[in-house]
């Protein structure tokens, strides 16, 4: 009769434990100074946070489309000053006659 060598459980290999806890105590490190951040520790609250990124996603938006309609208009107003060109005068006018419409 012969005895069957006892079975080892798959036991981690102990290299890997360490890369974990390596890996662990870097992430956490790293969220504690995330934690510290002046962006995350200037607002009380969620709500005041929501409010002020909404306020400044609004103030962006409204700066785009103010500073858009500008150049839109100053590009026209180039465009309507340069009409008299014979070449490119009748290509200008159709283009700021479909502006218009």
């Amino acid at each position: 009769m012969t005895q069957e060598a006892p079975h080892k459980k798959d036991a981690p290999d102990s290299t890997l434990l360490a890369e974990i806890l390596k890996s662990t105590q870097g992430t956490e490190l790293q969220l504690k100074k995330l934690n510290r951040h002046k962006l995350i520790t200037a607002y009380d609250s969620t709500a005041q946070l929501l409010l002020t990124q909404f306020m400044k996603g609004a103030a962006f938006g409204l700066g785009s489309v103010i500073g858009a309609s500008l150049f839109v208009s100053l590009i026209i107003y180039l465009l309507s000053q340069v009409a008299f060109l014979p070449i490119i005068g009748e290509w200008i006018k159709v283009l700021l006659e479909e502006i218009h419409k």
